[in-house]
């Protein structure tokens, strides 16, 4: 049996449940403050749920991970993983009608894979193949299908129906979903999740002094990233954007724009 269709069965079955939680406290919830988040309540208690967890869990793991491990060694796990993205960013380029930006990606994979030694080091930006993040929910976003209500999911965070759609695909295209040894697959995905976080630690820090709401800073910040990615950096003029960066600008925080 293979390991990595049990995932997959697990991970959608965990959005399923989620799913018909909010469905069925819909009915109970307060009166969502943002038209896209119409289960701001349960999404409120997701959210809490997964800063306590990240709180008890997660950062003292990232943390103890970044004191331990070396910098040259921290940035080549972090490579090695960037090197096995480039692989759903080059198949969702193609699926975008993206050509050149695909063969950009699939030039790094050769590159990075064979000079680079497997990826721990990155040789291609240095030559100019710019590294891209394309996913399936961006994928989904330029055939047109709609982004639908803002969701916080368990432990993955914030997201939307189409961006948890979205997830499912990118899962089942990254390469380390195809290996067959339990240990050895769940042992990739803790390692990359934990340095994932390590190299969030700075951005946590930011929001851990904010004076102001940090679930709203997060459903924010998530809708601005989606919209920059799937305009590849230039979304069109958005007035309730501008409105927002003049706010941030007052409270002296920039949103991230990779």
């Amino acid at each position: 049996m293979r390991l990595s269709s049990k995932s997959i069965f697990h991970r959608v079955g965990l959005l399923l449940a989620v799913m018909m939680l909010l469905s069925a406290c819909a009915g109970t919830a307060r009166k969502a403050t943002d038209e896209r988040d119409p289960w701001e309540s349960m999404n409120r208690s997701i959210y809490h749920f997964n800063d306590r967890f990240d709180y008890y869990v997660f950062n003292p793991v990232a943390r103890g991970y970044q004191a331990v491990t070396p910098r040259w060694l921290d940035d080549g796990v972090t490579n090695f993983f960037n090197n096995l993205g480039d692989v759903p960013n080059s198949l969702n380029n193609l699926l975008q009608g993206k050509s050149l930006a695909a063969v950009s990606d699939i030039g790094r994979i050769c590159i990075n894979s064979t000079i680079g030694l497997l990826g721990f080091i990155d040789v291609a930006t240095p030559m100019g193949l710019e590294r891209h993040k394309e996913d399936f929910g961006q994928t989904m976003a330029v055939w047109g299908i709609a982004e639908g209500p803002y969701l916080v999911l368990p432990i993955l965070g914030p997201s939307s129906v189409r961006g948890s759609a979205g997830w499912v695909g990118d899962f089942m295209t990254e390469p380390y979903y195809y290996v067959k040894d339990g240990n050895t697959y769940y042992g990739y995905m803790l390692i990359d999740a934990i340095d994932i976080r390590a190299d969030l630690l700075g951005a946590s820090r930011i929001l851990e002094q904010a004076s102001f709401d940090p679930y709203s800073f997060h459903r924010e910040t998530y809708f601005q990233r989606r919209r920059n990615l799937i305009h590849d950096g230039n979304p069109p003029p958005d007035q309730s954007r501008d409105e927002e960066l003049e706010l941030l600008d007052d409270l002296d925080i920039k949103l991230p724009t990779k």
